[in-house]
């Protein structure tokens, strides 16, 4: 029996498959560890350091490998209750807790109680004097509440850094299992939201790249992660915005894109500021001395919740408010206040939002340091206030970023679920599994020789491996057209293999061997060039919602026909001289 001599295009396809299988495979997910998926912005563990990404390894020397140890550390974490004794104007009040589980405004009146507070006697609106003997007047309540909340040292391990801070029982950090391979999916399959936007006339491409970079602060600045955007361009050359969002609902992305978020504050018609950082040097957002909803109060048909922050406003803002408010009269109200016969006026997207009476000591006085207020409704105090979180969150995201330089029209808004992505997949899987099984068939029943069905199937296996590989590479999402190209690479694949075969066993006898793949490769070339030519319209069709079918179709192809095939063909000669 002659020995076989693999040839360089047969070991490069070898050397390409162990390197691709390197790339597809997550190594770290064999090493123990979840993944680092979120850390909250201000809470202990962002003050310390930690980022997202990271590899959880341990937490307080206990080993991190399942959600179910992660659980366990927590659980662990030894957060003693204490006396709280609270003084205020209507007599004192004590509770036994970890937390001081309550609430104040910046006048420092009660403005809501949870937790064990509840059952003490306080009440929403009586005057905080002092907690544990520690007066407010001396200390802000963040100060106090962090000298006296009952904190952990905590030893937390990642792949990058050792770090050691105090916390309570909420570390802020939120993980996920580890996935075992570097593939990204696409919405289709982990679930999200996606909204496709077309803005009010076609853009330049500066102003396309402004809106873009406009959105991306937004979404970031609202606390939303694993956002994609994207522009797209339709056959007829309309211009699209893709946002995609994973883990996102349809709701939070409706509202933060279907607006154009612009913001003045007026006062008597004139523009004192926008949002934005051109008038708007820092908004205060999750700090509790700055930013609060400071009253939950029963209305008509529900609750409402009011909410106020600090902003500081640039010098040439706060000199245009001097300006306007020079000329205005004082009035007196019942109460024996004197205010101004103006108001800071609030508006959102040209609807009023809020009225701002000003202080008659603020005429004509450039003042950089204002509090903004809003408010939320609900039918209960707890969804009351859960709404006037979320406009507090919005508007300061858009005082922070400032309004879209053209309004975006939602052409499209999807929805999908994890648990229906899930079941993509497993359709996907079922199917991929019967068009293989299907496939091995016909080619066994045509040829009926174990030489040639082995290779085939070999190189069917080669070409989903790189094509997959190309992907990581190039950090492209996997989705359902993603997945459906690489069907169709696989296929071509095929087909070209049995047009090769077929030459190399029914072509002309008195060809030679080169001959005959020479002549089987004018065939797969020429097909090559005519599928390259038909995806080429799918980059732009569907405003680019078919793209990910065309560039796994060309990456699978075009692997086939520079790697794959000439080494099948090598094996074809192989399999000629072995016979």
């Amino acid at each position: 029996m002659a020995k076989i001599k693999l040839t360089w295009r047969i070991w490069l396809l070898v050397v390409l498959l162990i390197a691709s299988l390197f790339l597809i495979i997550n190594l770290n997910a064999f090493s123990g560890g979840l993944l680092i998926k979120d850390v909250e912005k201000g809470s202990s563990a962002y003050s310390a350091g930690i980022t997202n990404g990271e590899i959880l390894k341990e937490v307080n020397g206990l080993k991190i490998n399942s959600l179910e140890d992660f659980q366990k550390a927590i659980s662990l974490i030894d957060i003693k209750e204490k006396n709280i004794f609270v003084l205020t104007e209507n007599g004192t009040f004590d509770y036994i807790s970890s937390t001081i589980d309550f609430s104040l405004d910046k006048n420092n009146y009660i403005s809501l109680l949870f937790g064990n507070s509840q059952n003490s006697g306080l009440l929403e609106g009586m005057k905080v004097i002092s907690i544990n003997n520690i007066h407010l007047e001396n200390k802000t309540f963040e100060e106090i509440k962090l000298e006296i909340e009952s904190r952990q040292k905590i030893e937390i391990k990642t792949n990058k850094q050792d770090t050691i801070f105090l916390s309570g029982k909420e570390i802020g950090i939120t993980v996920s299992e580890l996935s075992k391979n570097n593939l990204k999916t696409g919405l289709d399959l982990q679930g999200g939201a996606r909204a496709m936007l077309k803005p009010e006339r076609e853009l330049t491409d500066e102003e396309m790249e402004n809106t873009v970079a406009i959105l991306n602060n937004r979404l970031n600045a609202y606390g939303l992660t694993d956002v994609a955007i994207r522009r797209a361009r339709d056959l007829s050359g309309t211009t699209y915005i893709i946002i995609e969002m994973a883990g996102a609902t349809s709701k939070e992305l409706n509202e933060l894109v279907a607006k154009q978020g612009k913001f003045e504050a007026k006062i008597g018609g004139n523009v004192v500021f926008v949002g934005g950082d051109n008038d708007i040097i820092h908004v205060c957002r999750n700090d509790a001395s700055c930013a609060m909803i400071e009253k939950c109060s029963s209305v008509e048909g529900g609750y409402l919740c009011r909410f106020s922050f600090a902003i500081t406003l640039s010098e040439d803002a706060a000199k245009k408010q001097a300006l306007f408010t020079s000329t205005l009269s004082e009035n007196i109200t019942e109460s024996g206040k004197q205010y101004l016969n103006e108001s800071l006026d609030l508006y959102l997207d040209d609807n009023l939002v809020d009225s701002l009476m000003i202080a008659s000591d603020l005429k004509g006085q450039a003042l950089q340091e204002i509090s903004i207020s809003g408010s939320g409704s609900g039918n209960t105090k707890t969804e009351a206030y859960t709404s006037a979180q979320e406009s507090m969150k919005k508007l300061q995201t858009i005082l922070l970023t400032g309004s879209l330089p053209f309004k975006l029209e939602v052409v499209k808004l999807d929805t999908i679920s994890p648990s229906l992505g899930k079941e993509f997949i497993k359709q996907i899987l079922i199917a991929g599994l019967a068009i293989f099984f299907g496939v091995c068939l016909v080619i066994y029943l045509r040829y009926k020789k174990m030489k040639l069905f082995i290779p085939i199937t070999i190189t069917i296996f080669s070409e989903l491996i790189l094509t997959l590989a190309i992907a990581v590479i190039i950090n492209w999402n996997l989705d359902m057209a993603s997945i459906a190209g690489i069907l169709a690479a696989i296929g071509t694949g095929i087909d070209d293999q049995i047009v090769m075969i077929d030459e190399t066993v029914k072509g002309k006898k008195e060809d030679s061997m080169k001959e005959k793949l020479k002549n089987a490769f004018t065939i797969i070339l020429g097909a090559y060039a005519t599928v390259v030519a038909s995806l080429l319209p799918l980059w732009w069709a569907g405003a680019g919602l078919l793209r990910g079918f065309a560039v796994t179709t060309l990456i699978g192809i075009t692997m086939g026909v520079l790697i794959t095939r000439p080494a099948f063909g090598d094996v074809l000669k192989i399999i000629e001289r072995s016979d």
